[in-house]
């Protein structure tokens, strides 16, 4: 194996310490690994992927016109976090994310993080999230982001940071279960070695924070997976995420509200549904309160949702939190909800619409990541060292005509992990998504998430559109 050589360079590497040192909590597993003959390691990549397709583990890219569905790239070399490591991390997101529930309760209410001059009102009315629909709205349990996934990176210091925040409808967990899936068949005698902690009770852990929001009289509550249909993104997942809680996947003209109730068509009737898992984008969830012309949600269903008598996860509304300039505020919204300071900091963050900020952003565009606050996938994002002076100067006139919808980030040095390339293995930068299920007097953090690796040689975008891959992830329990 090619692993004596390896070198993490200047780069903070997950797996090495240095030049041939790897990390305590990895040894193991490298020294497993350099038993292995590259050729071997070639053979298992070829049999994951191969398994991966054969399990259906596809999404789709809407911009290219070659083709619906593609397989989810994934390297065979995961990625390790230490117990304690991960110790910290799980209390900063249940941190986080206990800040932006009362956050979310608070600005469709009472609004006191405006009164009290910590957030401008006119960063929350222009956010494009911001549902007055949904003002004065009080979901069950209060609970506003029943399931999110928190994008994290580490930089070359080794730090943590928070780089966005995915309330609306996170994406990915499908990938994670079925990554370990074929990790564990693949090398089921490492695990053991390792004492790896379990993901494969993430569905049914799903299925009681979805169940928690049923009232206790019902003795056989249905829950139903609400999917924009085959040719989403992340239908997988959809029809994965139902199959795995053993609940009905549904679309949009499944559903019908009768008698103030949400009903689901069946071959012996309409049966009455009580809790949602919505995969719609909040505009489509209901064309008579949102986008009139769509075909994708059901009619009535907000206000069978604000009487009470069907509950929504996550609750429409959420997506403001997931707008890039929201989220320079959640450090604030944790000192003033909770009255500590953040365990996980955000990336140093300049916001457009401040004049002194956008200065500074026009001034030193080859040394920003800049993006759009409501784009996600890679999109509407520029990176400047890898930009043309062409490019500069288009982003530089948008931020210049809407300078509310963009947000300057330093370029992190993201940490990396070894992963097969052909027939070497290199560094590659990796991201984080952990997911968190919200019970109301429980928070969750499910161990590990998913890894998303950028498989292109020095690109810092992860994304599966943009040609990124995944990798299992291993949180230890020692």
């Amino acid at each position: 194996m090619q692993l004596e050589n390896y070198n993490p360079e200047l780069f903070y590497d997950e797996l090495f310490a240095e030049l041939g040192k790897p990390r305590p909590s990895a040894a193991p597993l490298i020294e497993w690994m350099k038993e292995l003959p590259l050729q071997e390691l070639q053979q298992h990549r070829e049999t994951a992927q191969i398994a991966l397709f054969n399990l259906g583990v596809t999404f789709n890219v809407y911009s290219d016109n070659q083709g619906i569905e593609k397989v989810f790239p994934f390297d065979i070399i995961p990625r390790i976090i230490a117990a304690n490591e991960w110790e910290n991390l799980e209390k900063g997101l249940k941190q986080r994310i206990k800040a932006l529930n009362l956050f979310l309760g608070d600005i469709y209410n009472e609004q006191r993080i405006i009164k009290d001059n910590i957030i401008p009102t006119e960063i929350i009315e222009s956010a494009t999230g911001f549902l007055k629909p949904c003002i004065g709205m009080k979901p069950v349990g209060g609970i506003w982001c029943h399931i999110t996934g928190t994008d994290l990176v580490r930089d070359q210091d080794g730090a943590w940071y928070v780089l966005e925040d995915n309330l609306r409808v996170p994406s990915g967990a499908s990938y994670f279960l079925e990554n370990r899936r074929v990790m564990k068949s693949t090398f089921p005698e490492i695990f053991q070695t390792m004492n790896v902690k379990p993901v494969d009770d993430y569905p049914s852990h799903l299925l009681e924070t979805l169940l928690n929001l049923t009232p206790p009289h019902l003795s056989d509550p249905t829950v139903v997976v609400l999917t924009p249909g085959i040719y989403n993104s992340a239908y997988f997942e959809h029809s994965f995420l139902a199959q795995q809680m053993g609940v009905e996947l549904v679309e949009g003209r499944d559903l019908v509200v009768v008698d103030g109730y949400l009903q689901m068509r069946t071959t012996k009737g309409l049966r009455r549904v009580d809790v949602i898992y919505r995969r719609v984008d909040d505009d489509f969830l209901d064309p008579l309160v949102f986008r009139s012309d769509s075909l994708l949600g059901v009619a009535g269903l907000m206000e069978v949702f604000q009487q009470g008598r069907v509950a929504l996860a996550n609750a429409p509304g959420t997506g403001v939190a997931d707008d890039k300039v929201v989220y320079a505020y959640v450090p604030e919204m944790i000192r003033y909800y909770l009255g500590e300071e953040p365990i996980l900091n955000n990336v140093p963050t300049y916001l457009c619409w401040r004049d002194q900020d956008k200065d500074y952003v026009l001034h030193n565009l080859e040394k920003l990541v800049v993006k759009a606050a409501n784009e996600s996938g890679g999109y509407g994002m520029l990176i400047g060292s890898n930009s043309t002076i062409e490019q500069r100067e288009e982003f530089a006139d948008r931020i210049k005509a809407n300078p509310r919808n963009y947000i300057a980030q330093p370029i992190l040095s993201l940490s990396r992990v070894p992963t097969l390339i052909d027939d070497v293995i290199e560094g590659r930068h990796v991201d984080l998504r952990p997911y968190i299920l919200h019970r109301g007097d429980e928070i969750y953090v499910h161990p590990g998430g998913l890894t998303r690796v950028a498989l292109k040689k020095g690109s810092l975008v992860v994304n599966s559109s943009q040609g990124g891959g995944s990798k299992d992830t291993w949180v230890l329990n020692q």
